[in-house]
C-alpha cells in the first residue's frame, strides 16, 4: 500500500488531463461522450506509467499488441473446439504466435534496459514503479538466494507484467465504466456519493492517498457495481490434492470453476434485491453485506487473489471521486444496456453518457 500510495500522484495527473478535455466539451456543447472508450484511454497512460516509469511509452505500445492479442484469444473460444487446430499454421494462429513473441520480445528489453540501469546507478535498485518492485524479487537479485521460492525469473516478470494489463488496465477500465452507468441511472447514489466527496477535499482541491479511506459512500458505490457487473465472469481452480466439500469428494487434479456472476447474484445470498443496485448493503463491510461471507469475490479469493486489487480499487476510488468532485452527468438515451464478456464484463455497445456541467 505504501508503493501505492506514491502512485497516487500519477493517478490524479492523467485522470486531471482526462477531466481538463470534458470541460472543453462541455463549453463546446458537444456533452455526449463514450465513457468506455475514454477509461481505456485514461487506464492504459495511468497504467504505463506506474508499471514503467520512464518506459511509459513502451508499455503502452506492449498494452496495445496484448489488447489485439486479447481478442484474437476471444474469437478462438467462439468458434469450435478442434483437438490440435491451435497447432496448425493458419492465419489467425501466426498472428496470436507473432503477438506472442513480440509481447514478450518487447517486455525482455525493458526489463533489460531497466537491469543495465540498476547496475550503473545503484545496484539492487530497480526503481519505485510496478516493474521496479517485481524486479527487486528476481533471483538475479544481489544477495537473494536464487532457489528461494520467493524469487523470480525473468520469465516469470514478464508474466507479471502482462498480468498488470488485467490487473490495473482492463479491470479498472471496466469498473470505472459500469460505475458511471450506474451512477448516471441512479442519480441519488451519484448525488450521496459527490456530497462526501465534497465534504472530504472540496471544490478545489484533489482527492490524496490519504483522503482515500474517507470514501465510505464511493467504496460502497464502486463495490455494489463490482458485484452487479464483476469485470471476471469465473475463476477456475485445481484442487491439488484429494479434497473433501460437504459431501462431495474431489480427487486430485480435478478443474473446479467458481462462477461469481452466478454467486454475485443469487437471492439465496444477497436477498431479493439481489439484481438491484443498492450500495447501501455494503454500509457495515464486505462480510455482511450478505449471508456468506465469502460472497464476495470480484477479484478472486484466497492466494490467487488478483495481484492488482488493491491498484485497481484505489485507482477506480480516486478517478471517480475526481469526477463526482468536477461533473454531474446521465446515462444517454443513446446507450444500449447489452453486458457482453470478451474476457471482461463489458457494455457491449459502449456506454454513453451526457455531462450535465462542469461543478
Amino acid at each position: 500500500m505504501d508503493l501505492l500510495k506514491g502512485m497516487i500522484p500519477t493517478i490524479v495527473k492523467s485522470s486531471a488531463d482526462m477531466l481538463d478535455e470534458w470541460s472543453k466539451l462541455v463549453l463546446s456543447g458537444a456533452s455526449e461522450i463514450d465513457v468506455q472508450k475514454e477509461f481505456r484511454e485514461l487506464t492504459a497512460d495511468i497504467i504505463s506509467r506506474t508499471a514503467f516509469g520512464s518506459n511509459f511509452t513502451e508499455g503502452k505500445e506492449i498494452f496495445d499488441m496484448q489488447a489485439k492479442q486479447m481478442i484474437l484469444t476471444a474469437e478462438s473460444f467462439s468458434t469450435v473446439y478442434i483437438p490440435g487446430f491451435r497447432f496448425l499454421p493458419t492465419t489467425k494462429n501466426r498472428q496470436r504466435w507473432n503477438l506472442e513473441k513480440n509481447i514478450r520480445r518487447c517486455l525482455k528489453q525493458v526489463i533489460d534496459a531497466r537491469k543495465k540501469t540498476a547496475g550503473m546507478e545503484k545496484p539492487g535498485s530497480y526503481g519505485a514503479d510496478l516493474l521496479g518492485f517485481i524486479m527487486s524479487k528476481s533471483k538475479e537479485q544481489a544477495g537473494v538466494n536464487a532457489k528461494s521460492k520467493a524469487s523470480l525469473s525473468t520469465e516469470e516478470i514478464i508474466d507479471e507484467c502482462k498480468t498488470f494489463y488485467f490487473g490495473g488496465h482492463e479491470t479498472t477500465s471496466v469498473l470505472l465504466t459500469w460505475t458511471i452507468i450506474l451512477l448516471g441511472i441512479h442519480q441519488d447514489w451519484q448525488e450521496r456519493g459527490r456530497r462526501e466527496v465534497l465534504e472530504v477535499c472540496g471544490r478545489n482541491k484533489y482527492p490524496d492517498a490519504d483522503g482515500l479511506v474517507l470514501f465510505k459512500i464511493v467504496g460502497m458505490i464502486i463495490n455494489e457495481t463490482l458485484r452487479l457487473y464483476p469485470p471476471a465472469d469465473g475463476v477456475l481452480r485445481q484442487a491439488c490434492a484429494p479434497t473433501k466439500l460437504g459431501r462431495i469428494s474431489i480427487p486430485a487434479g480435478t478443474q473446479l470453476e467458481l462462477p461469481i456472476l452466478a454467486i454475485h447474484h443469487d437471492p439465496a445470498l444477497w436477498g431479493n434485491d439481489a439484481n438491484d443496485f443498492n450500495p447501501g448493503r455494503f454500509s457495515e463491510g464486505i462480510a455482511k453485506a450478505a449471508k456468506h461471507p465469502m460472497a464476495f469475490m470480484p477479484f478472486g479469493a484466497g492466494p490467487t487473489i488478483c495481484v492488482g486489487q488493491n491498484f485497481a480499487l484505489s485507482e477506480a476510488k480516486m478517478v471517480l471521486a475526481m469526477i463526482l468532485q468536477k461533473f454531474s452527468f446521465v446515462t444517454s438515451p443513446s446507450y444500449t444496456h447489452a453486458p457482453f464478456l470478451l474476457f471482461t464484463l463489458r457494455p457491449q455497445y459502449g456506454a454513453q453518457v451526457i455531462l450535465l456541467n462542469s461543478i
